[in-house]
């Protein structure tokens, strides 16, 4: 009886166990990076390209009012970075499943939130390394902060927090696919319209008139919007165009963090359900 006591799957253990229990799947995933250090460099490289793309070959067609097109662009090159975040995350929950890792888990005298956690939160310090290179990228070809260091700390707080959110969405669906294959069709198949009908490369005034109150609301569009204005980037558009009103264009600070919370109260049931439901 104690032989099988001590061998059965602790599912609870308290906060304590839980929060040691994910710090210890968290250091697990990061230590995937430099085993397989070509899924952060072509994380980066993909993120330089469209900077080099869009900052010179298409920035000087893109009149920017109050700055210039390259400071308008890196912020929304940042949140489009971040929003990838549940692309990345569903890649490596969908591996997990399919390699057997995630029943091997289940059956350890763990905590069962430590798998999600964990992955959660490695996905947040991943994000924040690459946001590092991104920075000193976008420095080198012209972007800065204009504002204090308090307001550019709350510009990475919110793009951290962000990937907080983005990464529940990557870890229900990772575990809602059968393969890595799919999870990756999926993903970027979604995320690439999310991330284009938005005003990280051009303004939402430049849209047609049917996709404007879609990129406006996006939470992506609300992301870069507040990233500008907290870091004193260029947030109008062609002076030629008519200004952008709505609660969007007034509060993005505030709606960006109503996305992470409905995000979050959306995808974490979601995930946590669909975890302790499957089986392969």
């Amino acid at each position: 009886m104690t032989s099988q006591a001590a061998s059965r799957p602790n599912a609870g253990g308290g906060l304590a166990q839980a929060l040691r229990d994910g710090y210890i799947l968290m250091w697990r995933n990061l230590k995937r990076i430099p085993r397989i250090p070509e899924l952060a460099i072509f994380a980066v490289l993909q993120s330089i390209m469209f900077v080099l793309l869009f900052a010179f070959v298409f920035g000087g067609a893109i009149p920017i009012a109050g700055g210039n097109y390259r400071e308008y662009l890196m912020p929304g090159i940042f949140a489009q970075t971040i929003i990838f975040a549940s692309a990345t995350v569903s890649v490596g929950m969908a591996a997990d499943m399919s390699q057997g890792i995630i029943d091997r888990f289940r059956s350890l005298p763990m905590a069962r939130s430590a798998v999600l956690t964990g992955r959660t939160m490695a996905e947040v310090v991943y994000q924040g390394g690459i946001l590092i290179v991104l920075m000193l990228s976008g420095l080198a070809v012209g972007w800065g902060v204009h504002t204090g260091i308090v307001e550019f700390l709350a510009g990475v707080a919110l793009l951290l927090l962000f990937a907080f959110a983005m990464a529940w969405v990557g870890v229900w669906l990772g575990l809602s696919v059968p393969t890595v294959e799919v999870a990756q069709q999926v993903g970027f198949t979604v995320l690439f319209p999310i991330t284009f009908i938005s005003n990280v490369f051009v303004p939402v005034q430049t849209l047609p008139d049917f996709l404007r109150p879609v990129a406006e609301w996006n939470p992506t569009s609300t992301l870069t919007a507040a990233t500008r204005l907290l870091w004193g980037n260029p947030t109008a558009a062609d002076p030629r165009l008519p200004a952008a009103t709505g609660f969007p264009a007034e509060q993005p600070i505030l709606l960006t963090l109503i996305w992470v919370v409905v995000i979050l109260a959306i995808f974490v049931p979601l995930a946590v359900r669909k975890y302790r439901s499957v089986s392969r």
